[in-house]
């Protein structure tokens, strides 16, 4: 079964049931009902693939390889996965099978160990913007404008970014609506991206001289609905720029407290880029756990590695507000930290007041790197060793934050 999530969720949900319930034909219809109402074309994706998995265990193995192929010609790229997926072993000594492993090879996003060759793609902003004006001019018909002249002709990284974090066209619409001033005004902002890429690409170097197994993945600047400042799916790394062009000039009186708070700087593009860069490295550590202690340590170390290769931090913000809390703040981690509450601390938005950030579990996992780190003498290999963490709890005691942090 994939793991993504995509639009259409009420019908996938039930389609879940039906598959935990191990009713694998109601289950696919379910799935591919799903499919076919998808407003993008790779929201289709993991629904055509989860039917192809039900059809499969169904026995219908000639529909199941048809919907697997409309999962590969809707976006679906991961080839590792579908090989060790034990839903498809019915598939895999009919004919297609093979090349069809081989076609997803060769449709695979681009991903290069050469830091010099990282393809920063920014086709999408100049899209945004032609569509936005003809919006502002034909404000009746902006639903399908943006969809005909930005989303349909726009790139793999785009319409990954439209499944995933946007959903329907309806809610990015609604979005721009909320903010008029706000996104009239960032438009210079987002077209400076491509004086800031010798930053990204200088990261990207230092980056392979600290972690020589590095992955460099294509890069998508896009604009959204201020749904997500950064992701990654399997065509690369995905960054909302209009998340992240802040000036003094651009109006912020038309976000949200938590939106206000989390408006990143124009110039710390680059240092966004590389929180997102590290995520896409860290294929090495263990899977399966649910802990806080895990979800902290996944983006604390994105911003603790973004920053010692771009040299800043991503989430400043945070570690100006835990200044003389820092015990406090530990404690509280330590009460939960071996529980699945990673909701109180990482994308937890709805818990922003005035008074305390969201999102403070960056910070802790920043400490806890950063305690390990200092306390290795080989750097290297202590970079190495937190890219593929095996034992939370051994690397968190090894830290020394515990300790540092005691009350």
């Amino acid at each position: 079964m994939s793991t993504s999530t995509f639009a259409q969720r009420s019908l996938s949900a039930k389609a879940d049931s039906l598959y935990e319930a191990k009713n694998f034909t109601q289950a696919g219809t379910y799935y591919l009902r799903s499919a076919r109402q998808a407003e993008f074309k790779a929201s289709a994706t993991g629904d055509y693939y989860n039917a192809a998995c039900c059809y499969s265990l169904a026995g219908k193995i000639d529909s199941a390889m048809g919907l697997l192929k409309l999962a590969v010609t809707s976006g679906y790229k991961n080839a590792a996965h579908m090989i060790v997926d034990s839903d498809l072993n019915p598939l895999h000594q009919m004919a297609d099978w093979r090349p069809l492993l081989n076609s997803l090879e060769k449709t695979k996003g681009s991903v290069t160990t050469d830091p010099l060759k990282a393809n920063l793609v920014t086709s999408d902003i100049k899209n945004f913007w032609i569509a936005y004006d003809l919006a502002q001019k034909d404000t009746a018909n902006r639903l399908k404008i943006y969809k005909k002249y930005y989303v349909d002709p726009g790139s793999p990284g785009l319409q990954d970014y439209f499944a995933y974090k946007v959903i329907h066209m309806k809610n990015f619409v609604k979005g721009h609506d909320k903010k008029p001033k706000f996104y009239a005004a960032i438009r210079k902002n987002t077209y400076t991206v491509d004086k800031q890429k010798p930053q990204m690409i200088a990261s990207f170097v230092k980056l392979k001289e600290l972690y020589p197994q590095a992955k460099f993945p294509d890069i998508y600047f896009v604009i959204g609905a201020f749904s997500s400042g950064g992701t990654s799916s399997d065509n690369g790394l995905l960054i909302g720029l209009d998340q992240a062009v802040r000036t003094p000039d651009i109006p912020v009186d038309e976000l949200s407290l938590w939106e206000n708070n989390n408006f990143g700087k124009l110039d710390y593009i680059p240092n966004l880029v590389a929180h997102e860069l590290i995520h896409f490295n860290q294929d090495g550590m263990l899977g399966g756990d649910t802990t806080l202690l895990r979800a902290v340590l996944v983006e604390g170390m994105a911003d603790f590695l973004g920053e010692l290769i771009s040299g800043k931090t991503a989430n400043e913000r945070l570690f100006v507000w835990a200044k003389g809390k820092e015990k406090q703040i530990w404690a509280d981690f330590e009460k939960e930290m071996y529980l699945k509450r990673g909701y109180n601390w990482i994308a937890n938005s709805n818990q922003e007041t005035a008074d305390k950030p969201a999102d403070l579990g960056y910070w802790v996992g920043y400490q806890i790197c950063k305690g390990y780190y200092d306390n290795s003498t080989d750097k290297k290999q202590a970079i190495y060793d937190m890219l593929n963490i095996k034992d939370y709890k051994s690397f968190y005691e090894k830290s020394g934050t515990g300790k540092k942090f005691a009350n």
